[in-house]
């Protein structure tokens, strides 16, 4: 188990009750959208506002401590600062699950092909995932 405090005092930010269950769940789901997370923080929370959720979303994606994945038509969803990866994305569930690749190698190529500088390098593999081809939800 993570110490929630330790994390959030690393990037500077004050360890309440919500911001720790907040990042509990992200945890637990790997990926969730800002409706999900305000539905799961309700039963704990009852008295919380979506407006509190998005500004503690929004700190802790200012601070790094959560990044922001933007899929094309699909809500943004959060997940917990974590070493450089890609995603994978099942077009039939939207189950969305990180694979670790070399991403420098494709920033390199693409800086080289285009001349661009590259600052930030944003990579979705989309697809069908094991369980959805296991429960034939491809065809």
């Amino acid at each position: 188990m993570q110490n929630y405090k330790e994390m959030l005092n690393k990037y500077n930010l004050k360890a309440t009750p919500q911001r720790i269950y907040m990042i509990k769940e992200i945890e637990k789901k790997g990926h969730i959208d800002i409706d999900d997370l305000y539905e799961a923080l309700k039963n704990i929370f009852p008295y919380i506002s979506l407006a509190t959720v998005y500004k503690n979303i929004n700190s802790m994606t200012k601070n790094g401590f959560l990044i922001e994945v933007k899929i094309p038509k699909l809500k943004t969803r959060y997940e917990l600062s974590k070493n450089s990866h890609a995603h994978l994305l099942c077009k039939k569930c939207g189950e969305l699950t990180d694979i670790f690749i070399d991403k420098k190698w494709i920033t390199n190529n693409a800086s080289e092909e285009s001349g661009y500088i590259i600052e930030n390098t944003l990579v979705t593999f989309e697809g069908i995932c094991p369980k959805c081809q296991k429960d034939n939800k491809f065809l």
